[in-house]
């Protein structure tokens, strides 16, 4: 089962300056690791540099007890990890169905695979299904958060990474993008999210994290944070107002 184990994590975006302060997380196998804290605490950082468009300066990061530090994104997603950043991640001029091939490029001279994959996800998105020819730019908020997970898991990732999983997202939707992430994780996918929405992280994670400052403030299982909401709640709007 995958593994994903961060230490003494210290990383920017600019030589000399850290966003995280020698932070350490660990992502159990198996589960929904939810990550949740103001904004410039420094959540959307760790999932990068976790995927390689950062390059830490001092710390560790194991996946299943192999350092990916210092290693490409295209290296990290060969060994079964994704990342599905905030907004939507796609090529808006190009129909859904290319988009998705798009994302079969790891494995692009296996047919059969991707007749596969493309299938089985049309199954799991009735909506890209019907508007398979439709360029990804004319969908919908919601239709097109689908076709961001979707193109991301067509390569069967053991570790998913989400950031902001209900971003610009109707409740209905996001109701059915967490209910969704629900499924793969009861089918073996480990998963880590990122969310400002506070509440549904907590709903849907059996283990979070908060962030402050670029370091961990608090951490446990759901219910510690649950028993707690309102005052995370208040305790993330007035960090985003300092």
């Amino acid at each position: 089962m995958p593994h994903l184990t961060v230490e003494n994590l210290r990383v920017g975006y600019i030589p000399g300056i850290d966003i995280l302060q020698g932070l350490s997380l660990e992502v159990k196998p198996g589960k929904i690791t939810g990550i949740i804290g103001p904004n410039g605490a420094g959540k959307s950082t760790l999932l990068k540099a976790v995927f390689g468009f950062l390059v830490p300066h001092e710390g560790t990061m194991l996946f299943n007890g192999t350092p990916i530090q210092g290693q490409s994104p295209a290296e990290i997603k060969k060994q079964g990890i994704s990342y599905i950043p905030q907004g939507a991640n796609n090529f808006p001029f190009l129909p859904v169905k290319e988009n998705l091939l798009l994302g079969c490029w790891t494995f692009r001279k296996d047919k059969a695979r991707i007749e596969q994959v493309i299938e089985e996800t049309y199954e799991l998105f009735p909506a890209l299904a019907k508007k398979h020819r439709q360029r990804a730019g004319m969908l919908s908020g919601g239709e097109a958060k689908m076709l961001s997970i979707a193109k991301e898991l067509v390569t069967s990732p053991t570790l998913a990474m989400v950031d902001e999983p209900s971003a610009g997202l109707s409740p209905i939707i996001t109701d059915y993008v967490y209910e969704f992430l629900a499924k793969k994780r009861d089918e073996g996918l480990t998963i880590l999210i990122v969310d400002q929405n506070i509440q549904k992280a907590v709903e849907y994670s059996e283990y979070l994290y908060m962030f402050e400052m670029g370091m961990v403030k608090m951490e446990g299982d759901q219910h510690v944070f649950s028993d707690h909401i309102r005052e995370i709640i208040r305790d993330s709007l007035v960090g985003e107002d300092e």
